[in-house]
């Protein structure tokens, strides 16, 4: 998970890095006013989305895969308790 998430920053910076420079170079327009930091920021969310969505489809799958483990673990666990509750509950019951 920790690997999808870097390598999902990691190609953030990359656009933010080429959407400055053609901003900078002037291929893009810098914006109206103050506003040029955050024009950069947006537009590279706009194309680093797309990018990691292809570019990262497997590492993606490889993720959720993990989590449905880790959902299927925790309910063995909660399942586990429940038996165990009742278990124990039985016995006090047919002690009294």
């Amino acid at each position: 998970m920790l690997r999808y998430t870097l390598k999902r920053l990691g190609i953030f910076v990359g656009c933010l890095v080429v959407v400055w420079g053609l901003v900078y170079v002037g291929v893009f327009p810098r914006g109206l006013g103050d506003s040029n930091g955050m024009w950069i920021i947006l537009l590279s969310l706009l194309l680093s989305a797309p990018i990691s969505f292809v570019v990262l489809r497997k590492e993606r799958d490889r993720a959720s895969v993990q989590v449905v483990q880790r959902v299927d673990r925790m309910k063995a666990d909660l399942e586990a308790n429940r038996s165990q509750e009742d278990s124990v509950d039985e016995a006090a019951r047919t002690q009294a």
